[in-house]
């Protein structure tokens, strides 16, 4: 086994996984987090079961249910009509341990398998450390990187971009990120106001569609989140979409109060449908956000990327602890976590888009009826459940050798 650690740009989720996978198999690791802590924000808060049981077999999953909130059925609503469609994910009791979503920050994820690593000897975790470019030859791989100090070179035996969408390592390595950015902008909120208290039988996720204004509503172990498009044709966003009065009147509109809105977080960023043009050069892979992003409705990026994150442990396992090849293996990786689960999580947001934004209201009563029908078979609902919670593309690209 190689003595060089593995290096790990990024301790979002998918570094994270990987990191703490590798350390559990004592192969040495070395996490790069450009920011002094690890990142507070307003991102992913969904994990769906097939996730659940990778973190399951690191050992966080049960701390991680314990402290977030779990998910038993989801709800696609329709703001005009009052119709409720119901996915009940006990249908899923057969499937997976875990027949329900997680709702939980995914920053908590990443302070938890933090917390995790410190009992790893061969595990650290460097703050203020940015990976700035590398170089690689046939017996490993140099990283520059940018310390509080000055630039300072790490020789590891792989080096693994997982520094999100605007990864340097992979613009390093000079990698196309093909694809197009939405010309609308999301808003997401958080307030803790109690929605589940004024709406009749409220799911802890709700999608809902209006031709005039859809959005999504759903509820993390601290609050409640909700998700709207904004007019692309508004020539200052930021201005207008973040300032208290337009957001107390989106949350009016959503229910009516005499009271303004606590209003928490509140994020406007931009949407995008990208993938890397390869995951792979030389010792180098992306993984997750680094490789491919997409819009949030139904929580697929963040979860994709932990499937990526898993799928490479294990070959690097192979590899590290067993001789195997890593072209071999890397190349395998690619066809697995490009080819198909990345084409259905772009086709699949894409399309859930297309839906939730539908203006034509025969073609949304269509759309709302589908679901309803579909959520009272209960062979119909477990086979898009299972869909929707990514078992499908994980075992199809499992069997894409």
């Amino acid at each position: 086994m190689s003595t060089l650690p593995v290096l790990i740009a990024g301790s979002g989720p998918a570094g994270s996984l990987l990191a703490l996978y590798l350390a559990r198999q004592q192969i040495p690791v070395i996490v790069f987090e450009k920011q002094p802590d690890l990142p507070v924000d307003l991102r992913a808060s969904t994990f769906h079961p097939p996730s659940l049981e990778m973190l399951d077999e690191l050992g966080v999953a049960e701390t991680m249910i314990a402290q977030g909130l779990k998910v038993d059925r989801y709800q696609y609503r329709d703001r005009k009509t009052g119709a409720v469609a119901e996915f009940d994910m006990s249908l899923l009791a057969d499937d997976t341990r875990f027949p329900f979503r997680l709702q939980l920050e995914q920053y908590e994820m990443t302070r938890i398998i933090n917390r995790e690593l410190a009992n790893y000897p061969c595990a650290q975790v460097l703050f203020s450390h940015e990976i700035l470019g590398f170089s690689q030859d046939d017996s490993g791989v140099t990283a520059l990187v940018n310390t509080p100090d000055n630039e300072k070179q790490f020789r590891g035996s792989f080096l693994l971009g997982c520094d999100g969408a605007s990864s340097q390592v992979r613009k390093a390595a000079g990698i196309g990120y093909g694809g197009f950015t939405y010309n609308e902008k999301f808003l997401v909120v958080s307030t803790s106001f109690p929605f589940e208290a004024v709406f009749d039988n409220l799911s802890y996720v709700n999608y809902i569609s209006d031709p005039d204004e859809w959005c999504v509503l759903l509820r993390t172990e601290k609050l409640w989140r909700v998700l709207w498009p904004t007019d692309p044709a508004e020539p200052n966003p930021a201005q207008t979409y973040l300032n208290d009065q337009y957001i107390q009147q989106r949350l009016q509109h959503l229910h009516a109060k005499d009271e303004d809105y606590d209003i928490g977080h509140r994020t406007l960023y931009a949407v995008h449908q990208r993938v890397a043009e390869r995951y792979v050069q030389g010792r180098m892979v992306l993984v997750g956000d680094a490789a491919h992003i997409n819009n949030p409705l139904g929580g697929m990026g963040m979860n994709g990327g932990l499937h990526d994150a898993h799928n490479l442990a294990q070959k690097l396992t192979r590899i590290l602890k067993e001789g195997a090849s890593y072209p071999e293996l890397f190349a395998q990786y690619e066809r697995q976590r490009k080819d198909l689960a990345v084409q259905f999580v772009q086709q699949h947001t894409i399309s859930n888009k297309k839906l939730m934004e539908e203006k034509d209201p025969k073609e949304q009563a269509k759309r709302q009826q589908w679901f309803m029908d579909t959520a009272k078979d209960p062979v119909k609902a477990r086979d898009f459940m299972l869909e929707r919670a990514m078992f499908h593309c994980l075992r199809d690209s499992l069997e894409h050798a």
